[in-house]
């Protein structure tokens, strides 16, 4: 039997949310309709809106959320009616090429739930990164459900669910970061400072956080940051390169995703150095890079998409070291909103006003 709830709509390119009606069908076979406790406000969802994902109006928007299972359909066992899970937007299959090999967080088969949601009128929706979660209730495919413990914020679990995760990821999964390297951080939204936190987490001996906004530079010191840069008025490089002794630091995330930032990256690195690009760029833009720099200067240079997370390795970890004190996901909750506050929070994003706005349901 359907149900019909509320949820946050992007209608087309540009317009206004709006909220809706939406009509939520019974799981099927690997599906699961869950509740949605609280749900992030991402760049993500603005892009949507925008027309910068891709066109396939109207979006049922939201991602970053954390709810309970209400109900499963045929076959699944991961999660069961009453859990507390965290939802991700790549739930693996455990058949193709990467699962094979071992390296599931590489899944090259990633797949959400097959019914489609709709508006009261039979119009099929597009949820955002296949969940649609500014929503009171939603269907996904299981594997996108992470049991946690349920005694975590749903406001600050949510957030590993696309952005926090991310960052951290960044940090600890594609860059490495081990005790006592030097990190320097480029763009400390909320996935950059995400990475701030996980470089922290890891061990790092020096966190340089660069960004050009005062704001974002103290959000960044509070997660962990030793030192701050702003690149308003200072050589980025340089200023990275005198903090670590002439030479650059040994890891650096680039979490802004634009041509000159790379650039300020790739420079800023020491010798066999990484470079992390974990900022999403546009498809307009190009890099150029002297390529004898790039074999003269050795290490790594790599993408991070997720943070190479696997969720049901992932979640659970960083939400026991939440609990244990290690982690304040909290200091990422800038505010909570309810469902008709999505339109202004996108201002307020904009505007470097907040790192996240959390949409909480009852």
């Amino acid at each position: 039997m359907t149900q019909q709830v509320r949820g946050v709509v992007a209608p087309g390119k540009g317009e206004p949310v709006r909220i809706e009606t939406i009509v939520i069908p019974d799981p099927g076979p690997g599906e699961a309709v869950v509740k949605i406790q609280a749900c992030g406000v991402c760049h993500t969802d603005l892009h949507y809106r925008e027309g910068g994902i891709n066109d396939e109006f109207p979006f049922l928007l939201g991602h970053e959320a954390a709810g309970i299972v209400e109900s499963v359909g045929d076959g699944v066992t991961e999660v069961a009616p009453g859990d507390f899970v965290i939802l991700n937007w790549r739930a693996v299959c455990g058949q193709c090429r990467a699962c094979r090999r071992g390296r599931p967080w590489y899944c090259f088969a990633t797949h959400n739930a097959t019914q489609p949601m709709t508006l009261t009128d039979g119009t099929p929706l597009s949820p955002a990164l296949g969940i649609g979660a500014f929503a009171e209730k939603t269907l996904v495919a299981a594997g996108q459900c992470t049991k946690v413990d349920p005694a975590a914020s749903p406001a600050a679990a949510g957030l590993l669910g696309c952005g926090v995760m991310a960052g951290i990821g960044a940090a600890i999964n594609t860059g490495n970061v081990g005790r006592g390297d030097s990190v320097a951080v480029i763009g400390c939204g909320g996935v950059g400072s995400a990475a701030i936190a996980g470089s922290r987490l890891a061990g790092a001996a020096k966190i340089i956080a660069v960004d050009l906004d005062e704001r974002k530079l103290e959000w960044a010191r509070k997660l962990g940051a030793t030192h701050t840069v702003n690149g308003k008025d200072t050589d980025v490089v340089a200023a990275i390169q005198e903090l670590t002794g002439g030479h650059g630091a040994d890891v650096v995330i680039e979490a802004v995703g634009r041509p000159e930032t790379y650039r300020q990256a790739f420079y800023a690195r020491d010798l066999a150095g990484t470079v992390v690009l974990v900022g999403v760029p546009t498809p307009e833009m190009k890099l150029e890079l002297p390529l004898l720099d790039v074999f003269g200067r050795g290490g790594a240079l790599k993408s991070s998409w997720y943070g190479d997370c696997l969720p049901s390795r992932d979640f659970p970890l960083l939400i026991d070291l939440y609990q244990q004190g290690r982690l304040d996901l909290d200091a990422f909750v800038s505010e909570t909103i309810e469902l008709d506050g999505v339109e202004a929070a996108f201002d307020r994003m904009q505007r470097g006003e907040v790192l996240r706005s959390v949409v909480t349901l009852d």
